[in-house]
């Protein structure tokens, strides 16, 4: 299925009636196509990425569709479809995160030798010293010129600490369901948070210095 051409927009299709019959799969990609490669591009930020977790959601579906049990009509084709995609990408980040914390284990262990950071972080992960110009956390949550930084730096990380950080701050997992839900180790979850807390608070201090 390589070579298959997505469109990318920001549109968001409306959802369809549900149905109890699925259409033809040959017609999944034309009527779903570039609304999951566009579901799949918001969450990893990758189009190549995008497209390999589209072609396994479609390819999913087709093995699925045969196995009546499987759709029952209980929502519409592409919210069925949509739900695959969302499996689909968990299954990706997963595989990201065992690939990055293993490189990342050593060089961050190099790295806090030979640069003090942990000195940064109290026991618990908290910054023992604060950026100066952050204010009072409670603030910042209602101050739009910081959200928008913090919007761009989280632009700038890996999709993968991305996820990770989104799951944690936004949607508030626990440590634990994290690592449950990505199937890694505690320790491996508090490397990746640890080089996240790290990427974004010299992406802060670099743009807040500038103003």
């Amino acid at each position: 299925m390589k070579g298959i051409e997505f469109k990318s927009s920001g549109e968001v299709m409306k959802d369809e009636p549900q149905s109890s019959q699925l259409s033809q799969p040959e017609q999944w990609l034309n009527d779903h196509g570039d609304y999951l490669f566009n579901f799949a591009i918001q969450k990893l930020k990758n189009p190549a990425h995008a497209e390999d977790v589209v072609q396994e959601t479609l390819l999913s579906a087709l093995i699925a569709s045969k196995k009546e049990s499987q759709y029952l009509g209980k929502s519409s084709e592409k919210t069925w479809l949509t739900g695959i995609l969302n499996h689909k990408i968990i299954d990706f980040i997963r595989k990201q995160v065992r690939e990055l914390t293993i490189e990342d284990i050593v060089a961050l262990s190099d790295s806090n030798m030979e640069n003090g950071i942990d000195n940064l972080f109290d026991s618990r992960g908290r910054w023992l010293n604060p950026p100066q110009k952050w204010g009072n956390p409670e603030e910042l949550l209602h101050n739009r010129q910081f959200l928008t930084t913090l919007n761009h730096c989280l632009s700038k990380l890996n999709p993968t600490m991305t996820q990770i950080f989104s799951m944690k701050e936004i949607s508030g997992k626990t440590p634990k369901e994290i690592c449950n839900k990505l199937d890694i180790t505690p320790a491996n979850f508090n490397v990746i948070f640890y080089r996240i807390r790290m990427k974004l608070r010299q992406c802060i201090e670099h743009i807040w210095d500038k103003k």
